[in-house]
């Protein structure tokens, strides 16, 4: 059982990665394998309409016909039982790396077709995992949360089934006193990441729990 996370965060030991590590972890104590991948260690681009996926009889119809840093990771996906998303909020949605290959991951799957319906060769379990600076309650009223659904419901399409975690009001700096950050309260983001970030991580641990048990059923 292989069980694959990406993170769309350049930041390799903060929020993001941090939750995404913490599910890979509760999938290898179900006996997974494990593998954790940093999009912004790629050089890649995101689809480029050239439509080789929906050519009829093409040699790359169903699948990504782009060569570029993305390709293996892709591949790896594909061969994944379980896949786990993980990225920050930026300007109300998932970052630019991640919409990329969020582009290119599902869109040779998608058929335009009545219904646009999905050629996935298998189903398996998914998640996507997210942090944002904001609290629970802007996040609400940006409407974070209906790019969150949306996402989620791409990915269900496409795979079969999709659950998000949504880590809110996260500690940006270690010291916020070097950045132009005065909306935040420093003493009270320090305080939520030692005593409500750790209960993100173990809700991210049983999500990855959770995508093991079902990718082995």
């Amino acid at each position: 059982m292989f069980v694959l996370a990406v993170n769309g965060s350049p930041r390799k030991k903060w929020n993001t990665a941090t939750l995404l590590e913490h599910a890979l972890k509760g999938a290898a104590s179900k006996g997974a394998q494990t593998e954790l991948v940093h999009l912004y260690d790629l050089q890649y681009t995101g689809c480029t309409s050239c439509f080789a996926c929906k050519k009829i009889g093409g040699k790359s119809y169903g699948r990504c016909a782009v060569k570029d840093g993305l390709t293996p990771l892709l591949a790896r996906a594909a061969e994944a039982d379980a896949l786990i998303l993980g990225s920050p909020v930026y300007f109300r949605a998932e970052s630019g790396a991640m919409r990329s290959f969020m582009e290119r991951l599902m869109f040779p799957y998608l058929t335009y077709t009545p219904g646009y319906q999905c050629i996935a060769p298998r189903k398996i379990p998914t998640a996507f995992l997210y942090s944002m600076n904001v609290p629970a309650e802007h996040m609400v009223a940006a409407g974070v949360d209906r790019a969150i659904e949306a996402s989620r419901q791409y990915l269900e399409r496409v795979f079969g089934s999709c659950e998000t975690l949504a880590s809110t009001d996260t500690l940006q700096f270690t010291d916020y006193s070097k950045y132009l950050s005065t909306a935040w309260d420093p003493v009270a983001k320090a305080k939520r990441r030692k005593e409500v970030f750790p209960q993100d991580c173990a809700r991210a641990f049983a999500i990855g729990e959770r995508l093991a048990q079902q990718a082995g059923e």
